[in-house]
């Protein structure tokens, strides 16, 4: 059979295309690929939620994908080692109560399962802006992410969600927006966000689930997010809070709370 480019062109074009119009309104809206987003991403949509996640790089991931400093093996305790057995992830007993598993295999193993449930992924798309209603975050502005590195001065376009969360990591991206340029206060002590503090395993881990919540009408935070914007501390590369903020925020948007 003879290959055409203009129909490989035109099959790309067109099918992102439907793709990308199907996913404009949604249930839930995930911003950021990381392990907290894609294990919210799986459970989400195995119950019935239309999820789409937008994720800034052109990988997904987040920081599971290079384990510690780039020793691409990751570090769970006993809880965090049961939601890997969910998406039926090797790992091994490095220690009694420490487990070790791939880091490649279980980024890609639960993307798959995301995927596979039904969620869908935007890669190399950021978010720069929020949609608000009556004082509630409705919806997100997003652009090409090289637009952004680029600096040009291209309008960015719009998506509804019903939930939205926030599971960029670090910087927080969403929260920054809305605190920046909406007249919302967060459900904070201050009413901002708290930033994130120096790293502390054995407290960071729970707080990262204990801080998974949701944070301002419309919008959730999970993962380190969740610590960063609630003033807890790092955990450095230890995963298991991060996959069990995923099934925590999912839980609290199934059972809407």
């Amino acid at each position: 059979m003879a290959l055409s480019e203009i129909t490989i062109t035109r099959a790309i074009i067109d099918r992102f295309s439907q793709k990308f119009m199907e996913y404009i309104e949604v249930d839930t809206a995930i911003v950021g690929a990381g392990p907290a987003g894609l294990v919210a991403a799986y459970f989400l949509a195995k119950a019935g939620n239309k999820v789409a996640i937008f994720e800034r790089k052109l990988s997904i991931g987040g920081g599971m994908w290079g384990g510690g400093m780039m020793f691409n093996e990751i570090v769970v305790q006993e809880e965090g080692k049961e939601i890997l057995d969910i998406f039926d992830i090797n790992t091994r007993e490095y220690e009694p109560g420490y487990y070790t598993a791939d880091a490649i295999e279980s980024v890609t193993t639960i993307c798959s399962y995301a995927t596979r449930a039904g969620a869908k992924i935007f890669n190399c798309m950021s978010v720069e802006d929020v949609m608000i209603r009556e004082g509630r975050v409705i919806g997100l502005v997003i652009s090409w992410s090289p637009v952004e590195m680029a600096g040009l001065h291209v309008d960015p376009l719009t998506i509804t969600a019903k939930n939205i969360i926030d599971s960029t990591g670090h910087d927080t991206e969403v929260l920054r927006v809305i605190v920046r340029k909406a007249d919302i206060k967060l459900f904070t002590e201050s009413g901002d966000i708290m930033g994130e503090r120096s790293m502390w395993a054995e407290k960071a881990e729970p707080l990262t689930v204990e801080n998974t919540k949701k944070i301002c009408p419309g919008v959730y935070v999970a993962g380190m997010s969740a610590n960063a914007a609630f003033g807890g501390p790092r955990m450095g590369p230890i995963f298991g809070g991060m996959l069990l903020s995923g099934k925590k925020v999912a839980e609290l948007i199934i059972n809407k709370k």
